[in-house]
């Protein structure tokens, strides 16, 4: 059988360039879809996180659970933002958000938690070898490295916790959690949202080469 590559291929009666703007409506959609699931999830754990926060200022006390006791003072951040291009195309215009928790921890333990990832993706075939015994070496192997990259981030958990005393209510340390998902979610809604310009300006390309044909 011979193909003509020269006439524009169809699919259910589509050329080439339809085919091409439907997919940019469809990822657009998709885009703004993830966008607004992420922002329901935001409210939930921000809700979810100020009500826990209440409930241990209730067990604990005010005077326990209070912003003068905070750390006013000028101090290395434990947290930062890290903004690149996306796939490092200088060129493309679409950042992306990379949120570096607990940047006081290990960077040692850091760097190994990032290479084991990278790793994983690399050979994800690794995970599918027929051998149980390489597979459950591997698995003790990921929960080493996975312990020793959060061992560091449980005591910097716990040392931003200390101010309010020794032993905190769990439901404190709860808060904690929620409220470092939240900032997890904002970052990831921030990736979103710039996917989501990306594709809404491929669609408005495509539609402002129509009206220039016309």
């Amino acid at each position: 059988m011979v193909v003509d590559h020269e006439t524009p291929s169809l699919e259910n009666g589509q050329t080439d360039k339809e085919v091409e703007e439907n997919a940019n409506v469809l990822q657009f959609m998709d885009s703004m879809d993830a966008y607004l699931t992420l922002i329901h999830s935001l409210s939930s754990t921000l809700r979810r996180g100020w009500l826990e926060l209440a409930s241990a200022r209730h067990s604990m006390g005010a005077s326990r659970v209070n912003t003068v006791l905070l750390d006013h003072t000028s101090h290395p951040a434990a947290t930062s933002l890290l903004v690149t291009q996306d796939e490092g195309k200088v060129d493309s215009g679409k950042p992306h958000f990379t949120l570096c928790k607990w940047a006081s921890s290990s960077n040692e333990n850091s760097l190994l938690g990032e290479k084991q990832s990278s790793q994983d993706k690399l050979h994800p075939q690794l995970r599918h070898r027929g051998s149980t015994e390489l597979y459950e070496e591997k698995t003790s192997s990921e929960n080493k490295a996975s312990r020793e990259v959060d061992d560091p981030v449980q005591k910097e958990r716990s040392k931003s916790l200390s101010m309010f005393g020794t032993l905190v209510s769990p439901k404190l340390r709860a808060a904690q959690l929620s409220f470092e998902a939240a900032l997890e979610t904002l970052v990831e809604i921030a990736n979103m949202r710039s996917e989501m310009l990306c594709a809404f300006d491929q669609v408005n390309m495509k539609l402002e080469g129509r009206k220039d044909e016309k």
